[in-house]
């Protein structure tokens, strides 16, 4: 058999390790590969309808080739793709988004919300002269090492002590990090407090994965964040016009010193951007090069017109007065549903979220942190992920979040709910 004619499993087991491009972890007999997507479906190389909650792991917000976004980009298209400089439809963009987000005064694009995170990080410590950045257990700030840090630690390691995920990372990160417990603010103040001269700053996830924040947590690490003069990080690469136009930063009513943007922001595009105060943003000015407060940024395709189109397209669709009231209703209606079917199987699991996401954790516990999940049936999780796919639902087997899309409709919850049914029954 040639490479042609071979299944596209198997070619794509050929040239990716585990036959995908990452994360994914289908079991060899699994791998799928998409050939094409429209509003909340997608169609696998074999022709099989799938119904998609993935989502592009929510970078696809507006749905799979919405024609709004399709028209954008095609426009752009006969006039360029790339000048790695600012242009016309990213300078559009970047002024929306200093109007719509109050906590931007300046900021630049990349490429991805990994970038975005990581300049970020970069900047914290520039502007305050202090090497430590406090992250939360569990959560995901993107590829960097930072960003993959104490992400799936066993637990058998005491916090603040950071936890390499990742082979490579941890000679990184001893020293420069600290490990908090998410929702826990004494437990947090104690980790900043007692280092505080070294804290550049907290960095976290408003929305931990799917993990709601309690009340007064984020309120107060913005206080505990001015008290000791470090800067409050938020990473809204998954919340970030999801949540609200203004993201977790307008939900919850807490503003960052920095933030990160990525996923939806795009449309479906690849982009990331970065923003804060202009004090701070300015360590990124190229005049300062040679000073020892100076912080390099640059990207090759951050901010490039293609994506900026699709991105002011989206933003359009975001800024229409029904959308975040859809997306909430959709995800009450998706957790609900859930919750229904795993009382009526009469299944310990917590249904976790906010706005249009879900997840389902098999445990007893309530869940406000990563420790609450540590004791959950992944192995239930795995294969009801596995059930579903196999019941034509697009998900990743690893049991993380389940997106909506503005595509989406109650039709498409009830839908995942049945099948969510039969995959539990098997499970």
């Amino acid at each position: 058999m040639t490479q042609a004619t071979a299944r596209p499993s198997a070619r794509a087991l050929a040239v990716h390790p585990a036959g995908s491009n990452g994360e994914f972890d289908f079991p060899a007999e699994r791998v799928v590969v998409l050939a094409r997507g429209t509003g909340s479906r997608v169609w696998d190389a074999t022709g099989r309808e799938l119904l998609d909650f993935s989502m592009g792991w929510g970078s696809v917000l507006p749905g799979h080739a919405h024609p709004a976004v399709v028209r954008a980009v095609a426009e752009q298209l006969p006039s360029g793709t790339n000048f790695a400089c600012v242009s016309e439809r990213s300078l559009a963009l970047a002024e929306t988004l200093q109007r719509l987000l109050p906590w931007c005064e300046r900021l630049r694009f990349c490429a991805s919300g990994s970038e975005a995170t990581m300049y970020c990080v970069r900047l914290a410590r520039a502007h305050t002269g202090r090497p430590v950045v406090v992250k939360f257990e569990g959560a995901y700030h993107g590829s960097s090492d930072v960003g993959v840090t104490s992400l799936f630690p066993d637990g058998s390691v005491d916090l603040p002590r950071p936890v390499a995920t990742s082979a490579g990372v941890q000679e990184a990160v001893e020293g420069t990090v600290l490990v908090a417990p998410f929702n826990d603010l004494d437990a947090t103040s104690r980790i900043v407090e007692r280092d505080a001269a070294r804290i550049a700053a907290v960095l976290v996830e408003p929305l931990q994965r799917c993990i709601p924040p309690v009340p007064g947590f984020l309120e107060g690490l913005r206080a505990l964040t001015r008290r000791v003069g470090a800067l409050l990080v938020f990473d809204e690469v998954v919340t970030g016009f999801r949540l609200a136009l203004g993201g977790a930063a307008e939900r919850y009513g807490v503003a960052p010193d920095l933030v990160a943007y990525g996923k939806a922001l795009g449309g479906g595009l690849p982009i990331g951007a970065f923003g804060g105060s202009g004090e701070v943003m300015d360590h990124l000015r190229e005049d300062r090069l040679g000073r020892p407060d100076y912080v390099w940024s640059a990207s090759t395709l951050g901010g490039n017109p293609v994506s900026a189109a699709a991105a002011l397209a989206a933003l359009d669709l975001y800024q229409d007065p029904a959308t975040y009231a859809h997306l909430d209703h959709l995800g009450v209606v998706l957790r609900a549903q859930l919750r229904s079917v795993l009382h009526s199987r009469r299944v310990d699991a917590q249904v976790i979220g906010d706005g249009p996401l879900a997840q389902v954790v098999f445990t007893k516990e309530p869940v406000v942190g990563y420790r609450s999940m540590l004791h959950a049936d992944r192995a239930r999780s795995r294969r009801t992920m596995l059930g579903l796919l196999d019941r034509g639902v697009f998900v990743n087997p690893m049991g993380t979040k389940l997106y909506l899309s503005l595509a989406h409709d109650d039709a498409s919850c009830v839908a995942l709910a049945e099948r969510f049914d039969a995959a539990l029954f098997d499970a």
